[in-house]
């Protein structure tokens, strides 16, 4: 995975090296600080207050200070070449998480509402952030570090070559061991990041299906999978505090040996010339410099960089393998002199998820052409289930589906976009002429609305439009549309009983046939037949005949008898 991530990150670098250079270059000012803070406390000891002159010490030591000062405005620009690297990450991966969205959306529609949906929140949310914060942390510490280093070997060089063989070996030493660690870590959290998509996954499709879970009675199944989830994030997130504490102990050894190792050496430098303003000047540049470095360094390493590591993964590994084929939703052959039905299932069974109790099982339904079905049942039989098996929004588990042309599907929440009052009555068909537009504004009843919005050149804002309205346009585009088979999927709930049976009558009479997941009992007295869905036992008769012969139906329209007066 890391093959992937490091020369991609190389190329990014490149493409920013502006502001690469620019973050060096106030890193270097930056390590003008370091070498003169050690250096003038040695200088200030040796020159000035061992040697009796006090006033030389002093200028030394406002040296430091004036270093101290420089420091503070290197961090200014530092903080702003920062931003030229961190923010433009960020944006190229919303926009890679967004693409990897839609081309998961258009290679499988049906998961990516469900548990594709979930990895896309994951990555453009959390995953996102996790990057940019990561990024940015590790970017600061680890210029810091080397511009750091830089300047305080220079300056243990400078006051006495000697010093710095005593001090680099165990903190090179150190520093290994706590590189050990890091790839341990980096694949626990790659395995807590596993465990966080599938559990956003998981959540996601319950989401959407809660309906059909409660429906098939599947809370308790559902309940314990998605339990298993949350205890397998719970385990890895522990197994990863664990590493931490290792970490933590790794830090502590490369923190203090270099200390250890200059305190055993001093005796010897001693004898070997060393004095003691270097000998000071170089525990000044540990304690105050170099350590504190090192333990931003190995914090942001061990943390940061094991998490950017692993959410880069995410972003740039190869496409996801194709879906598994589905059984298509075919199209009804045409023999000649013949009208086939507009659709037709044959042995239809639908189930969310393997395992899971199908909604729609062994279903035989044929749609004759023209015909006006109505389709009724309890919440969460699988009315919205049928009618995007018909539109060829879901495949069948089993059985074939098939259909005359390429239907249109209204659903419950209208979609109406910013344009004008033309372009969104004709999106369907876009070559309709001034003529149909108006037949179909007339048999709907849509002129008062239309010149209410402006007439048909006036654009939209959807936001200032009811739902009621948004509806009524719809049904408009529906109307228009060459659609051998339309499907309404209580695409007028937000409509006035009268309104409702104008447009279900004026849609009834246009060529093609009609599905309606009814919303009043009304809706079924209109239809030529009525399908009702009663798990296993469907039926679809007339609406007279259903009342005779299903308990079911006659249930249903005792409880919408005030609507059937």
């Amino acid at each position: 995975m890391a093959g992937r991530v490091l020369p991609e990150g190389r190329r990014f670098l490149l493409r920013r090296r502006r502001d690469v250079l620019r973050l060096a270059a106030w890193s270097l000012l930056e390590s003008a600080h370091t070498f003169l803070g050690g250096y003038g406390v040695a200088r200030a000891l040796d020159d000035g207050f061992l040697a009796g002159r006090t006033g030389v010490g002093l200028m030394w030591l406002a040296v430091a200070a004036a270093g101290a000062l420089l420091g503070g405005l290197a961090v200014r620009g530092v903080f702003t070449g920062l931003a030229g690297l961190v923010e433009p990450l960020r944006d190229g991966l919303v926009r890679r998480a967004v693409a990897q969205a839609l081309t998961a959306a258009v290679a499988d529609p049906a998961r990516a509402e469900s548990a594709a949906g979930g990895t896309a929140v994951s990555r453009l949310t959390h995953q996102t952030e996790i990057a940019r914060d990561s990024f940015a942390g590790l970017v600061l510490t680890a210029r810091s570090f080397v511009f750091t280093a830089l300047g305080a070997v220079i300056g243990m060089a400078s006051l006495e070559p000697a010093l710095t063989l005593v001090v680099v070996p165990p903190l090179l030493l150190g520093l290994g061991m706590f590189l050990a660690t890091l790839a341990p870590m980096a694949a626990v959290q790659r395995a807590f990041l596993d465990a966080d998509e599938a559990l956003s996954a998981r959540v996601g499709a319950v989401g959407a299906g809660l309906r059909d879970v409660r429906a098939c009675g599947g809370e308790r199944y559902v309940a314990e999978e998605t339990g298993r989830l949350v205890d397998a994030e719970a385990r890895l997130s522990r197994r990863l505090a664990r590493w931490a504490a290792v970490r933590t102990l790794a830090l502590g050894a490369a923190g203090r040996l270099p200390v250890v190792a200059l305190l055993l050496a001093t005796p010897w430098l001693l004898r070997g010339g060393v004095t003691a303003g270097a000998l000071l000047g170089a525990l000044t540049y540990l304690v105050q410099a170099l350590l504190p470095a090192l333990d931003a360094l190995m914090t942001a390493l061990g943390a940061a960089g094991t998490r950017l590591l692993v959410v880069l993964e995410r972003f740039t590994g190869p496409p996801a393998d194709p879906p598994a084929p589905r059984p298509p939703v075919r199209r009804l052959p045409v023999p000649p002199g013949t009208t086939p039905p507009a659709a037709e299932l044959r042995g239809v069974t639908f189930a969310y998820g393997p395992g899971a109790r199908p909604v729609l099982d062994g279903l035989d339904l044929v749609v004759g052409p023209g015909e006006h079905l109505a389709v009724v049942g309890p919440s969460g039989i699988g009315k919205s289930t049928l009618t995007a098996l018909l539109a060829g929004l879901l495949a069948p588990t089993g059985g074939t589906v098939s259909v005359s042309g390429a239907p249109a599907l209204l659903p419950q929440q209208a979609y109406v976009f910013t344009g004008t009052v033309l372009d969104n009555l004709r999106y369907l068909h876009p070559g309709a002429t001034p003529d149909e537009v108006r037949r179909a504004v007339d048999a709907l009843g849509l002129g008062p609305l239309v010149r209410r919005l402006g007439g048909p050149d006036a654009v939209i804002d959807p936001a200032r439009l009811s739902q009621g309205e948004r509806q009524r346009l719809a049904l408009g585009r529906a109307y228009l549309s060459p659609a051998p088979l339309l499907l309404l999927d209580e695409a007028t709930c937000h409509l006035d009983p009268d309104t409702e049976e104008h447009a279900e009558r004026a849609l009834a009479a246009r060529p093609g046939a009609l599905v309606v997941v009814a919303h009043r009992i009304s809706s079924a007295v209109r239809a030529d037949r009525v399908l009702v869905l009663d798990g296993d036992r469907a039926q679809c008769a007339p609406h007279d005949e259903l009342l005779t012969r299903s308990g079911l139906y006659r249930d249903l329209v005792g409880l919408w008898k005030p609507d059937a007066a």
